[in-house]
């Protein structure tokens, strides 16, 4: 998502802080290596009233956001509504990324390896985790990016991924300017032909005005079985977020939890 077309953060609705803890929160930080060196914030939001391990999912910001932002949006209270409704327990995990749309480059940076190989040992340590399995999660550049990660973790690690609006392109021009190094780099990174998602359950959303409508629709087709999820009205923008991932959340939990 191109900061010309509006960052991520300034599509976001205002949201009241929570008057209630519908989950446990915590929260810290660490160097990335991966990284090269970049201070990481994370936040994980538990289930309230469960006591015993949970599978994450992992959230994956869109740009200009960050983990504490993703946690704000009010997930946390999501997920203690979807679990009070029923829905098998799980944990959200999210991580900052920063705008470089969760994919290596070429100076190095690679924030999918820093999830795989800092973020997810990291989770392993805390008591109540269970990352045997995990599924990925995201909207805009991060729906992009949970596409990406969660086939290069690849199943059986991999026990879902959902995409919400993500910010994919057809060809390298399309693509926003700062996204990729270069069109070798683009290729390298496409979520378009990757066999691994062939083999996860897939959801895939976008609304009918989202720039990435088109590009959506053609990667939801060429996928080897339909994905969960749905095109229909809606934009690029916070409030369709907000109306899709709880059911994005709805569909993984029991996939998670299997």
């Amino acid at each position: 998502m191109g900061a010309a077309l509006g960052a991520g953060a300034a599509l976001l609705p205002t949201l009241a802080a929570p008057a209630r803890a519908a989950a446990d929160v915590t929260s810290g930080s660490f160097i990335s290596e991966a990284r090269r060196g970049t201070p990481t914030g994370w936040k994980v939001a538990r289930p309230p009233g469960v006591d015993w391990p949970v599978r994450p999912v992992i959230m994956l910001h869109g740009r200009d956001e960050n983990a504490d932002r993703t946690i704000y949006w009010g997930y946390e209270r999501m997920l203690g509504d979807l679990v009070a409704a029923g829905a098998p327990p799980f944990a959200v995990a999210a991580i900052d990324g920063g705008n470089s749309y969760w994919h290596p480059h070429q100076n190095g940076d690679d924030p999918g390896a820093m999830i795989i190989d800092e973020f997810l040992p990291m989770l392993a340590e805390q008591e109540g985790l269970d990352v045997s399995r995990v599924a990925f999660m995201g909207w805009s550049a991060g729906g992009y990016g949970a596409l990406l990660n969660g086939a290069r973790l690849g199943g059986p690690r991999t026990a879902a991924v959902a995409a919400v609006s993500p910010s994919i392109w057809l060809s390298y021009p399309e693509a926003t300017a700062d996204a990729f190094d270069n069109e070798e780099n683009w290729e390298e990174n496409s979520v378009f032909g990757r066999p691994q998602l062939n083999g996860l359950p897939v959801w895939v959303s976008s609304g009918y005005d989202d720039r990435f409508y088109t590009a959506s629709k053609v990667f939801a087709e060429q996928l080897a079985a339909p994905p969960a999820g749905d095109f229909g009205p809606g934009a690029h923008e916070g409030g369709y977020w907000l109306s899709q991932v709880p059911l994005a959340l709805g569909w993984i939990a029991p996939i998670l939890a299997a």
